[in-house]
């Protein structure tokens, strides 16, 4: 059993109301392999919401206290954030589930590359928030990207 973010399944739950359907990934589920979650669902952020950024670091330096997570009009989201890394990593532990495939690009899903924090749609390395504390706990963490053949390195396993 694998976990799959929501949005890659056809779930419209990103930040603006869409989904980014990965036919493979949404088959998964349908076929009962793989589960569905939304860490910022899980956290109680509404779908539409502001885009959010990481500002100072990566998802590990957040869960360090290093850096923060806020929306497009600065409005502080890190609690949030960090909330939703919890409630995935327990939800996953309580299933025995120990590999997911994460959205790209997102504060809390990235696993490979986040937004720079500028809200200018710049993308440098890193993990998001979610992704972090899940290879710190030993989850294996993919992209739809690794998935589907990027010839991109896999994560650092975890940064402690």
């Amino acid at each position: 059993m694998k976990m799959v973010s929501a949005c890659l399944a056809g779930v419209q739950c990103r930040y603006n109301g869409q989904a980014k359907t990965v036919p493979l990934l949404k088959d998964m589920v349908q076929r009962g392999d793989a589960i569905t979650l939304c860490p910022e669902r899980l956290a109680g952020l509404a779908t539409p919401r502001r885009p959010a950024e990481i500002v100072g670091g990566d998802g590990y330096a957040v869960l360090d206290g290093k850096a923060r997570v806020y929306n497009d009009c600065g409005e502080d989201l890190t609690g949030a954030f960090i909330i939703a890394a919890y409630k995935t990593l327990h939800i996953l532990q309580a299933a025995g589930i120990g590999e997911v495939v994460l959205k790209e690009g997102s504060p809390s899903c990235g696993s490979r590359e986040i937004y720079d924090g500028t809200f200018s749609g710049t993308k440098r390395d890193g993990v998001g928030v979610t992704a972090a504390l899940l290879l710190r706990s030993g989850i294996r963490v993919y992209s739809e990207q690794t998935l589907l053949g990027d010839s991109q390195p896999e994560p650092v396993l975890s940064k402690m």
